[in-house]
């Protein structure tokens, strides 16, 4: 079956099964599943143009899918946030709530609840009349979070919502998103910071439209093909081109040995690294 249904079957939640999305030739998404627990936090990584916001967008009902399934909930029932924040400048913080009520609906007899209800939480109730341009980075992307959360999401699709604010705020829309997911909301999160995606329940790694792992941060740790090491130096040789940095070591990721020779320390970061090295040698082989 392909395109978008509404009805959820046995076998998923909300997600996507088999996925693939073209634009002119060239495949954005190929054969992609993602699942969305209700109450879980979903992680995408991958790197530029890895497909991150067109799966997102494929979600959303707003990149046509070619094949495969989207199973979503109605769009009312919806959240998204995209990397732009979605807050429109020239609208002050209650008018922009005004705008996305309408949008969706929301009577306005809960919208006052809901209003003081989230933007207390975001830290966000004293600047009311302040227009969205004059919010700083990390106020507006929590306002953002605030306009996708006010139809009660059943999904909540959040495109990189933590990058380029400052650490504090950071921190507040992850405890922002733990407060969603733990109210019921299923949360896919686009993020290029591999420490949060450490601290989701799941994550789907991207890579040029494909699928390197889907699966716990401890799974995509423990899927990983050969063994990681650690040395004080920078290889030479063939492990030159298996290297990168971490801290003041150079990790080596070696296809050949086994696994059990990598050191304690061998976190998602390493995994995710060591995954698209992989690709990258089977598409030369």
């Amino acid at each position: 079956m392909t395109g978008r249904q509404m009805a959820r079957p046995d076998d998923i939640d909300w997600g996507a099964v088999d996925v693939t999305v073209r634009f002119g030739g060239i495949a954005a998404l190929t054969n992609v599943t993602i699942d969305l627990p209700p109450g879980q936090v979903t992680a995408v990584v991958g790197g530029d143009g890895a497909g991150k916001t067109t799966l997102l967008g494929a979600l959303a009902g707003r990149v046509p899918v070619g094949t495969g399934t989207v199973t979503m909930p109605d769009r009312r029932r919806v959240g998204v946030q995209p990397s732009t924040s979605g807050v429109w400048g020239d609208l002050s913080v209650d008018e922009n709530v005004d705008f996305v009520a309408e949008a969706y609906s929301i009577p306005r007899d809960s919208l006052a609840e809901r209003r003081a209800r989230l933007l207390s939480r975001a830290g966000l109730d004293h600047v009311g009349g302040r227009l969205g341009a004059q919010l700083s980075g990390g106020m507006r992307q929590k306002l953002g979070f605030c306009l996708a959360m006010l139809p009660d999401p059943e999904v909540l699709l959040l495109d990189e919502p933590s990058t380029g604010v400052d650490p504090v705020s950071r921190v507040q829309l992850w405890q922002l998103i733990a407060e969603a997911a733990a109210g019921g909301a299923a949360v896919l999160l686009l993020t290029t910071y591999l420490d949060e995606a450490q601290r989701a329940h799941r994550v789907l790694v991207l890579d040029e439209g494909h699928t390197l792992g889907f699966g716990s941060p401890d799974d995509i740790v423990s899927s990983l093909p050969g063994a990681i090491t650690s040395s004080g130096t920078r290889p030479d040789g063939v492990d030159a081109h298996r290297c990168w940095r971490r801290g003041t070591d150079f990790r080596i990721w070696r296809p050949n040995e086994v696994a059990s020779s990598s050191p304690g320390d061998v976190d998602l970061e390493d995994a995710v690294i060591a995954l698209m090295l992989a690709r990258e040698e089977a598409r030369r082989d």
